[in-house]
């Protein structure tokens, strides 16, 4: 090994030691729970006998949605930001779309089939990430990404074809993006504007209601709980990731064909 191989890794090793010595006492959970965290934990799930709870069982995506939503809606929205502006340093090449799917590419039969059985699944496993964030562990942008597997997989393995036949070209992607967000933004405001109309006092990004705010979204559905606001979030999350995701694959694709 070389003078420098050997002073990078002695430097790890001490620093993990540093690390593991200085840093036991936070690595080791406590024996009690912070004051904060009982209260996301007492009024987090719905309770007739809370004023404020965000009606659902998973305790992270009602931090995330519910109790810090603004922050997460501009994380959102830098995210979507980035995005648009990696697709303006790609623009010109969906020109080549035509020619990026011409047929005869792929990979063999078997991987085909075994792909065929398993977009159904890959669909399932995401969809149910997504509509049960406010349930279990996930959420609109876990089940998103696990969904845009799918398209990342038909592209190498059928080649561009499939997607750009059957309509997914990423202007039409950039539309769903596009009107998922727009529904990200209605949910925000809806109860606030309502209240606006009805002279009733509401706020922006509000979901179920509150003493001084009566409107909300619901906290459950035939026995079904909804977290109020939580559940259409993940959905347009989802739907905004997908359609995100595959258009960066298909701008990939058309930069790396044009080399």
């Amino acid at each position: 090994m070389r003078a420098v191989e050997i002073v990078v890794l002695i430097s790890i090793i001490l620093g993990f030691a540093l690390l593991l010595t200085l840093g036991y006492q936070y690595l080791v959970p406590a024996d009690d729970i912070r004051a904060l965290a009982k209260f996301y934990l007492l009024t987090t799930y719905f309770n007739p006998n809370y004023t404020y709870t965000a009606g659902a069982t998973e305790s992270v995506t009602a931090i995330v949605w519910d109790y810090r939503g603004l922050d997460t809606l501009f994380e959102t929205t830098v995210f979507y930001i980035a995005l648009a502006g990696c697709l303006i340093l790609a623009r010109g090449l969906y020109k080549e779309e035509k020619e990026a799917s011409k047929p005869g590419s792929g990979l063999s039969v078997i991987v085909r089939s075994v792909t065929k059985i398993t977009a159904p699944m890959i669909i399932a496993v995401g969809v149910s990430i997504a509509l049960h964030g406010h349930l279990t562990p996930g959420g609109g942008f876990q089940g998103g990404a696990t969904m845009a597997v799918l398209p990342l997989l038909i592209i190498v393995i059928f080649s561009l074809t499939p997607l750009i036949k059957r309509g997914f070209t990423p202007s039409r992607l950039a539309i769903i993006r596009g009107l998922a967000l727009t529904g990200i933004g209605l949910v925000s405001i809806i109860l606030a504007v309502i209240g606006l109309v009805l002279g009733i006092n509401a706020y922006v990004f509000q979901s179920l209601p509150k003493p001084d705010a009566p409107l909300g979204f619901p906290s459950e559905v035939e026995g079904a709980l909804m977290g109020g606001i939580l559940w259409f979030f993940n959905l347009f999350e989802s739907i905004a990731v997908v359609a995100a995701f595959t258009i960066a694959f298909i701008a990939i694709l058309l930069i790396e064909s044009k080399r």
